[in-house]
């Protein structure tokens, strides 16, 4: 697994590996992944306050992450994220963000079996009057972080920096369409395939656990063969 997905940790391969039914502690992985060049990762330093934790249940994340294109553009990606079980909602990609696109996408994100209570975001002059009042027929209340605080964003900060060493550290974006479709793609992995340690090790949309005795185990490429979801066949 460590050879045919350089970018995970010990922690992802663990968490695959538990989901076939082996637990292995992440410093049994680590000993035996082979050697690994260039520099370190910084540390996470971001914290989740109380506030956060006591309405995480009804809560949504919204932000925009700005990705360069191959003709030297700036695209725009818009992402609905439920703090629940870390779900990517909706995902959508822009060259001119405004006030009234932004509010669209979150009635898209919003379902009939999903009502999120409250809503958590920077003070980006993007969300305008038109934003908030859309928000607020929605029966949503909205937190808006301190200025210059972005751990108080710390769910929707995680993701997009997954979806940076994941996905985007490792494209080249043709343009607005071409850059929708990987991220949909990684969202799609991200969603059903990926583990997560904050969900005991499962994905946000639950994987069972397939025991030895079902099957060999084969690799199933995801995001263009960026990633690898490990499944038993049975015989």
């Amino acid at each position: 697994m460590a050879r045919e997905n350089p970018l995970w940790s010990r922690r992802r391969i663990a968490a695959e590996l538990a989901k076939l039914g082996h637990t292995v502690s992440k410093d049994t992985v680590a000993k035996y992944m082979p050697a690994r060049h260039g520099p370190p990762r910084p540390p996470s330093s971001q914290k989740w306050g109380t506030f956060i934790r006591n309405h995480v249940g009804g809560a949504i994340a919204i932000d925009f992450l700005t990705v360069p294109t191959v003709t030297f553009g700036i695209a725009y990606v818009f992402f609905v994220l439920s703090l629940a079980r870390r779900r990517v909602l909706h995902v959508n990609v822009t060259m001119s963000p405004n006030a009234a696109w932004a509010g669209q996408q979150i009635v898209e994100a919003i379902g009939a079996e999903f009502a999120p209570t409250l809503l958590i975001r920077d003070r980006d002059a993007i969300f305008g009057e038109a934003f908030d009042a859309l928000v607020a027929s929605l029966g949503i209340d909205q937190f808006r972080i301190a200025p210059q605080s972005p751990w108080q964003n710390g769910f929707a900060e995680r993701w997009v920096g997954t979806l940076r060493r994941e996905l985007l550290d490792h494209l080249i974006v043709l343009g607005e369409r071409h850059l929708l479709r990987a991220v949909l793609d990684h969202v799609a992995y991200y969603n059903g395939d990926r583990p997560h340690t904050a969900l005991d090790r499962d994905a946000p949309i639950p994987r069972e656990i397939e025991p030895p005795a079902r099957g060999r185990v084969v690799a199933l490429r995801r995001v263009g063969g960026l990633h690898r979801r490990y499944a038993r066949e049975a015989a």
